[in-house]
């Protein structure tokens, strides 16, 4: 077969978008963010941040999308804007870093619940040098997960949608009754009332050789505290920009992929800040890490940073951790599971455009890049052998959010460019809206230099690597 197939509808586009936000990120992150702000109110406004940020691209990205209905999605976009370099770079960047980076991270997520059940998942496999490289069943668990996923997309755009739709409306229902249920007893309870009794008194608190330490925080103490910490939930709503990579599979794309950017990412953030009120209406923000009960821990020492399963586990007793762990095992394995399906078709567009290695570019007998998602594969498994979930996420979210305002920029350059081009949706706000998003994406990534420069660093250095590739790609073609 030589073309994809458009069977997706607005309804799978939309289950792909939120789908693939909804992974591992909202049950885990919010304990890292309460140590780093200390704060109900302002756990709450950097949840909110989150989502205005992400609805706003969402809005700037739906123009493009309307333009160029293509497989790729948003390497096509900068491709047209900025050309063929740019637009490998970005290639490359998701290849090694974002697209993988996440899969990864989405993986060992998996795993950390499913070791609730299994926890010998735990168990170390290999350690070296005293523990600076170290493998355990968890990661190995998680490249099965990845192989899996990925045989079963190289099946077929309906095996892999009726996946997406399944996994994502159990997480979605699940969500909403760990809701209802938190902030009904949050309202019957004092826990909700006494964590917003100081909503806006801010601190960081750190718990280092069996000292626990925390600082009151204000000013560009808070500012720098807050735009770390922001780079965990930025990475729990991330990937909504996936449906524009099976552009070329979704039905009425010009008004299908618009719409499914929008209502997706509504809803995600309607999800997420609710999720949090309902957390903070069982558990105590502040705790103690040397406690030995889910609400003595609070939200900040929750075990293993399981805000979700301590939440659960206060709602319905002992039974909540196991319930709040299927929950989280479903979630991440929908997510991935739209990651894996929407990541290869990156490569697949770089390999018509003769940017990636040829075969990527092929499909097998059914209508799908099988070699570019065993590809995508490969590294993605590699990647969970590299780092923890923290470093994933961080690095992985970095390089996004720089091509993010690379592509929103492309609004203006392309409106310059090709003032006549046909645009069925144009960006909402234009240009206050899509400007709001850069700046804010930029002071974010200038924060994220500065507090994380480590993993920041990181990924700086695999999207450098990749202007050397394109030379050498470069040269081979013409040669």
């Amino acid at each position: 077969m030589s073309e994809l197939k458009r069977s997706l509808s607005l309804l799978d586009a939309t289950m792909i978008v939120a789908g693939s936000m909804i992974g591992s990120g909202i049950f885990i992150v919010s304990s890292d963010m309460a140590r780093a702000v200390g704060s109900s109110g302002y756990l709450i406004l950097l949840w909110v941040i989150t989502g205005v940020i992400t609805v706003m691209a969402a809005l700037s990205y739906g123009e493009l999308a309307g333009m160029m209905p293509k497989a790729g999605g948003q390497f096509v976009y900068i491709q047209r804007a900025f050309g063929d370099f740019t637009s490998f770079i970005y290639g490359w960047t998701v290849f090694t870093v974002i697209q993988t980076g996440t899969i990864a991270a989405v993986a060992v997520a998996f795993t950390k619940y499913f070791a609730v059940f299994v926890p010998e998942l735990n168990n170390e496999v290999v350690n070296i040098s005293n523990g600076s490289f170290i493998i355990n069943y968890g990661q190995l668990c998680a490249i099965v997960i990845i192989l899996l996923l990925t045989y079963i997309n190289t099946r077929g755009i309906n095996s892999g949608k009726m996946i997406q739709v399944l996994f994502t409306s159990a997480k979605l229902i699940a969500l909403f009754a760990l809701i209802i249920i938190g902030i009904y007893i949050g309202i019957n309870s004092d826990i909700l009332a006494a964590n917003f009794s100081n909503a806006w008194e801010a601190s960081t608190t750190t718990y280092k050789d069996g000292v626990l330490t925390v600082v009151p925080i204000a000013g560009f103490a808070l500012v720098g505290a807050a735009g770390a910490t922001i780079i965990n939930s930025l990475f729990s709503a991330d990937a909504w920009n996936n449906v524009t990579f099976i552009a070329g599979e979704i039905k009425d794309p010009k008004k299908n992929i618009p719409r499914s950017l929008f209502l997706g990412t509504l809803i995600v953030t309607i999800v997420y800040v609710l999720a949090n009120i309902a957390y903070l209406s069982v558990l105590p923000l502040h705790g103690s890490p040397e406690a030995t009960d889910v609400q003595g821990l609070g939200m900040q020492f929750a075990a293993k940073d399981r805000v979700g399963a301590a939440a659960a586990s206060m709602i319905f007793g002992d039974i909540g951790l196991y319930l709040m762990a299927a929950l989280i095992m479903v979630s991440t394995f929908g997510c991935n599971n739209g990651l894996i399906l929407a990541g290869s078709r990156v490569y697949y567009a770089m390999a018509k455009e003769k940017l990636f290695f040829a075969k990527a570019g092929e499909l097998n007998k059914f209508s799908v890049p099988a070699i570019a998602l065993w590809t995508q594969c490969a590294w993605a498994c590699a990647l969970c052998l590299t780092g923890t979930y923290k470093d994933l996420v961080s690095y992985a979210t970095f390089a996004s959010m720089i091509f993010y305002i690379v592509t929103i920029a492309g609004i203006f350059v392309l409106r310059k460019k090709e003032p006549d081009a046909e645009r069925p949706y144009k960006a909402f706000g234009y240009p206050l809206i899509p400007a709001l998003y850069i700046i804010a994406a930029i002071a974010i990534c200038v924060i994220l230099i500065i507090y994380d420069g480590r993993n920041t660093g990181f990924a700086l250095v695999w999207v450098a690597l990749g202007i050397p590739v394109y030379f050498f790609a470069k040269r081979k073609v013409v040669s």
